[in-house]
């Protein structure tokens, strides 16, 4: 059974319109309810699942105007089947009517996680990507991004850092969105030598692995931001080390 046939599976018994919006007591089922029911492995899935859309769907939202650049964005970084394309956009549509709420999914996706650092950077950069996909980067996405940074655990030079990596510092002068510099990519300053190329990649590959993703049970959906990611990692290496070979470190 599929993810989304779960998801649907509990239809009758959730509250929709309260799972994408505030965590209130008395309003129906909340997120930490349905994660407390039976079956923990399928449950872990459908609840990081809901609150990866939600939080998706709520940073497209942060500056009141959802574009289809950043929808389409969304479709690149959580890819499913052409099958459940219509189950994505259906949550996705329900979770951006608003960013009420989006404090509480962060909240769920630590718990799930237990605080793996790699993967909330990953989906930090996911998050990033929606937001830098219309072109520009408006400061109610920087103020929403640095909340659920701060619940992530992350302080607040390592946001700096997380948004330097994915979106340069265009205020400043230094790139436009969308040139990516691959000394940020790799977190390495720009008279960083071979060795250090090397040795950091090295670090980064192991660290942001999938492996490390799909052993904490991460639905399918979510490998597919760790592959990224790490793709991003290797091409960066290989443009600051054109004759070097990528393999396993």
């Amino acid at each position: 059974m599929s993810i989304w046939q779960r998801i649907i599976e509990q239809w009758q018994e959730l509250s929709w319109d309260n799972l994408f919006g505030p965590e209130q007591p008395g309003t129906g089922i909340m997120m930490s309810q349905v994660v407390g029911k039976p079956r923990p492995a399928a449950t872990k899935q459908v609840g990081f699942t809901i609150a990866v859309i939600a939080l998706a769907a709520k940073m497209a939202k942060a500056d009141g105007t959802v574009t289809q650049s950043e929808v389409a964005a969304f479709h690149r970084v959580f890819t499913v089947a052409p099958e459940e394309r219509a189950n994505v956009d259906f949550f996705f549509g329900m979770a951006r009517r608003s960013t009420a709420g989006a404090e509480s999914y962060a909240r769920q996706i630590m718990r799930l996680l237990d605080g793996e650092r790699s993967v909330l950077e990953d989906l930090m950069g996911s998050l990033f990507e929606i937001a830098r996909a219309d072109g520009r980067f408006a400061p109610e996405e920087d103020a929403y991004l640095r909340r659920i940074a701060t619940i992530f655990g992350f302080s607040e030079t390592e946001y700096d850092c997380l948004r330097a990596d994915h979106l340069g510092c265009p205020e400043k002068g230094v790139r436009k969105i969308g040139e990516d510099d691959p000394h940020e990519i790799l977190g390495l300053p720009p008279d960083a030598d071979a060795g250090a190329v090397r040795e950091r990649w090295r670090a980064l590959v192991k660290e942001h692995h999938p492996d490390r993703a799909m052993a904490l049970g991460l639905p399918p959906e979510f490998i597919k931001i760790s592959n990224d990611r790490l793709a991003r990692i290797n091409d960066a290496y290989r443009r600051l080390m054109p004759t070097a070979e990528t393999g396993p470190v």
